[in-house]
């Protein structure tokens, strides 16, 4: 006896009440195991992979891969095959349908169903994601299933890899994405992409540089080659409406409850880091540390955990409801990482723990995680104090907003050759500027200036960390 059973967004944790449906990982007429990866969805923090609760063939999906869903929305129905010696009724509510055809001799059998999970999970061993089939084979499998348990198709086919901004652009200009191929990475849809098939023009950065614009003085050409037009965007697309969800939905409302919660101060210092440059440069030719990616971000996340030993106030949490100063006796350090969904600040867990080769691994498996757009909600969470890089864009200086329930953030700027005192002559020295933001609720002036000192000291004379811990 055939079951329909339906799956619905389940509550991801960390507060999240939606989500954007990113991508189906399988369609209409596909046999499922139980905890089968069967859809990534972005959430206002990371992607997550969300397993089947069920085993059993899709009958079908309900929701449009880029489309904003509320926890508990159901995604997708799955028709389950009932145990053989199953002697409980059937429930009165559940519509019922002709058998499935079992599975064919030498296959193994569906696991039997358990208990419907919750939230996201590893997969059951031995389960993989399916291979993904040809257009042919999709179609030919949801009419075959849409027969067999009497479903109307709806949604059946894998769509295209686009993100959803992309998606809503393609909309608006009425593009066809099935008919596409994209130029990203792993096939992904560009927005490039979508706006070349409108034109017919290529509108890609590389098509805009000036050799590519006009051929016809480059040596060697035995005729003018006629010149090709910049691509002027078509008349729908001169203005583009990009729904506001997931991580930029999130961050924008994260600023402005910290922007107009916490009681923001600022205060800078601007320092000759020229010998943390030189211990950087004898760190990387040191053999112990061979393989471990040691950079300036992993010299200042350390001084930032030694400052903090001394200046705990820059460590805590104000607790409104509670009516409670938290003082946290570890250091989870966040790193602010500009990725192509936003911005992204995965923590660290125990940083002020980790030596140093380990902190530059840390850093770096995050920060890489966050790129790629894998990280959990558990790595975005939990920070207790962040350190942003925006010296990478070739900025001095800035007054960043702090991450929510944190009292501190430390922004470091560009590090520029210039004129400095040094042993009371002018020398040309490698100069940064340290900008810290932090809760004044938490930290009086005289608290954040110690230690905005204390971690340009550090940097300055790499050797006085020896009088600090």
């Amino acid at each position: 006896m055939t079951t329909i059973q339906t799956v619905t967004l389940p509550d991801l944790g960390e507060g999240l009440t939606e989500s954007d449906l990113v991508e189906w990982t399988v369609a209409v007429g596909d046999t499922v195991e139980l905890n089968q990866v069967v859809a990534e969805v972005e959430t206002a923090k990371a992607l997550v992979q969300l397993p089947s609760p069920y085993a059993g063939v899709v009958a079908e999906l309900l929701v449009e891969p880029g489309a904003t869903v509320p926890v508990g929305t159901a995604l997708l129905t799955i028709a389950v095959e009932a145990p053989a010696d199953a002697t409980a009724p059937a429930d009165a509510t559940a519509p019922t349908s002709p058998a499935v055809e079992p599975a064919a001799e030498g296959e193994p059998a569906a696991p039997e169903r358990t208990a419907v999970l919750v939230g996201y999970g590893p997969l059951v061993e031995g389960s993989a994601r399916p291979r993904r089939r040809s257009k042919s084979e999709d179609w030919t499998a949801a009419h075959a299933v849409a027969d067999e348990v009497g479903l109307a198709l709806a949604g059946g086919r894998i769509g295209p890899k686009v993100l959803p901004p992309v998606r809503k652009l393609a909309h608006d200009l009425g593009v066809d994405l099935n008919k596409m191929e994209g130029s990203g990475k792993d096939g992904m849809i560009t927005r490039e992409d979508v706006l070349r098939a409108v034109s017919g023009v290529d509108v890609s950065p590389a098509a805009r540089r000036p050799d590519a614009l006009s051929a016809a003085h480059r040596p060697g050409l035995a005729r003018p080659v006629e010149t090709v037009p910049t691509p002027s965007p078509p008349e729908s697309a001169r203005e583009v409406r990009t729904p506001i969800a997931g991580v930029r939905k999130q961050t924008a409302a994260a600023m402005v409850a910290s922007a107009f919660t916490a009681p923001h101060a600022s205060t800078s210092l601007t320092i000759d880091v020229t010998p943390t440059l030189d211990l950087l440069d004898e760190l990387k030719h040191d053999r112990a540390l061979e393989g471990h990616r040691i950079s300036i971000l992993t010299l200042v996340a350390k001084a930032v955990t030694i400052a903090l030993g001394r200046n705990p106030s820059l460590n805590a949490h104000w607790d409104e409801a509670a009516g409670e100063i938290v003082q946290f006796g570890y250091v989870n350090l966040g790193i602010a990482a500009a990725t192509p969904r936003g911005l992204l600040v995965p923590s660290i867990k125990d940083a002020d723990r980790l030596r140093l080769p380990d902190l530059a691994d840390a850093i770096g498996a995050l920060t890489e995680s966050a790129r790629a757009g894998t990280s959990t909600p558990a790595d975005l969470a939990g920070g207790t104090i962040t350190i942003t890089n925006i010296g990478v864009f070739g900025v001095d200086t800035g007054t960043p907003i702090l991450v929510p329930g944190q009292a501190a953030i430390l922004a470091m700027g560009a590090i520029r050759r210039r004129p400095w005192e040094f042993q009371d002559q002018l020398a040309l020295r490698s100069v940064m500027t340290l900008s810290l933001s932090f809760d004044h609720r938490l930290v009086d002036g005289a608290e954040a200036a110690r230690f905005l000192a204390d971690v340009g000291t550090i940097l300055a004379r790499p050797g006085s960390v020896l009088s600090m811990v």
